[in-house]
Order: structure tokens, then C-alpha cells, then sequence
């Protein structure tokens, strides 16, 4: 297999964690990003197999798919051990939007968050306008929280560690990245958070990301941190 990433790519990254907890071997292509280009130029295999020009791409023998959310299904579908998707259908169909909440739901808010790590905007009234909607989505970031807290069975979202996990623990991690709300008021959201992510391959994932922003990002300032 290979997978077509990016170093701050939210999506590709959970699609690196659910590689490595399945234990698949798999090269690993970054493609070329930057905080003021994006990803310019478009990688040709990238813009050969999704029409959106976006990560990940993977690719396994003769298939070829875009789309993390796809991925994860595929991998499981095909490499079922362990399991990151419950059998039962029910269990499965609430699992999976769980995985799109986090996708979906929390990333909108998350994305007002994102320009604390691109170069300063030159104009101090757009610098103005962007830090009041960020207080905005920081609120519903938090409100967000307590719903995902109220959705944990048990350890993990859906009883066992899943897609959903990961999906979430990305989105979460993003928001404390990007100066959002911490998980503290929520203790049974912080506690799950700490769990998913002392699991090696979530860790590494971390890691990275921190290294990656290191290189890429400008740091948010403490008057950009909740």
C-alpha cells in the first residue's frame, strides 16, 4: 500500500493512526505543503485520483481511493483485525456518525481556528474580525464537547477503540493546537482524550504534527489561547 499525506493534513493523519493500529505496512509519500501556498504545487498522483486535488490518497494494488472516511471503511472491510468498526449494525451506523461529527460538525468552528497558525494578516480590522468569529467558535467548541462526553460508552465512544476515536481525538487535538478550548471542564472528555491518546500510534501521530507545526506554523500567541 501507499498513502499520499500532509504534514498538518487532519484527515490523512487519522488515516496514518488507523494504519498503524491494524499493523499494515505502508509507504508514505508527504506531499508538498505550506502555510502560504497550501498545498502548491498539487502532487500529479494526488490530482490524478481525486478530483478535489486533496490528501489522503491511498492506494492498495489496482484500488485507488480518496476520502479518509472511505479509507477507514475499506481497511476495515478488508484488514478486519483488529476491528476498528463494530459488527452490529446499529453499533456500526452510530459509530460512524460519531466519525462524522468530528468530521463535520466540530470541524467547522475548528476551521475559524486556523488561520492563528498562517502568517498575520496585514490588515488589523480583518485581524479583528477573525480573532471575534475564533471567541465564537472557541463557544461552540466547548458546547461541542459536552455532547461528545455525553456519547462515550464506556472507555471509548463506541464501547471499543474506533474510527470514531480517531476521528475525534483529530479534531480535538486540533482545537488544543490551534489555542482552543482545553478538555478540563469536561472530565470524562479529558479523561477519554488522555486515553486515546497514550496508544502508541496515536502518540506518534501527535508528534508529528507538533514537529510538523514547528517547521510550518507560526506559534498562536498567548492572546490567541482560551
Amino acid at each position: 500500500m501507499k498513502l499520499y499525506s500532509g504534514p498538518l493534513s487532519l484527515f490523512a493523519r487519522k488515516v496514518e493512526i488507523a494504519l498503524a493500529e491494524k499493523g499494515l505496512a505502508c509507504e508514505r509519500e508527504m506531499v508538498a505543503f505550506s502555510q502560504t501556498e497550501g498545498y502548491s504545487p498539487k502532487h500529479p498522483a494526488v490530482l490524478a485520483a481525486n478530483p478535489k486535488g486533496q490528501v489522503p490518497v491511498l492506494v492498495d494494488g489496482d484500488l485507488t481511493l480518496f476520502d479518509s472516511t472511505v479509507i477507514l471503511e475499506y481497511l476495515d472491510d478488508a484488514y478486519p483485525e483488529p476491528r476498528l468498526l463494530p459488527r452490529e449494525p446499529k453499533a456500526r451506523a452510530r459509530c460512524r456518525m460519531l466519525e462524522l461529527m468530528a468530521d463535520e460538525v466540530l470541524l467547522r468552528p475548528l476551521q475559524r481556528l486556523m488561520y492563528r497558525t498562517e502568517p498575520e494578516n496585514p490588515d488589523p480590522v480583518r485581524r479583528r474580525q477573525l480573532a471575534d468569529d475564533a471567541a465564537k467558535a472557541e463557544g461552540e467548541l466547548a458546547a461541542l464537547y459536552g455532547l461528545v462526553a455525553a456519547r462515550l460508552e464506556g472507555p471509548y465512544l463506541c464501547g471499543g477503540y474506533s474510527i470514531a476515536d480517531i476521528a475525534m481525538y483529530m479534531s480535538v487535538m486540533y482545537a488544543q493546537r490551534l489555542g482552543g478550548p482545553g478538555t478540563d471542564a469536561v472530565p470524562d472528555l479529558e479523561a477519554w482524550y488522555d486515553r486515546v491518546a497514550a496508544r502508541p500510534a496515536v502518540a506518534a501521530v501527535t508528534a508529528e504534527v507538533a514537529a510538523a507545526d514547528r517547521l510550518l506554523s507560526r506559534p498562536v500567541t498567548q492572546e490567541e489561547r482560551t
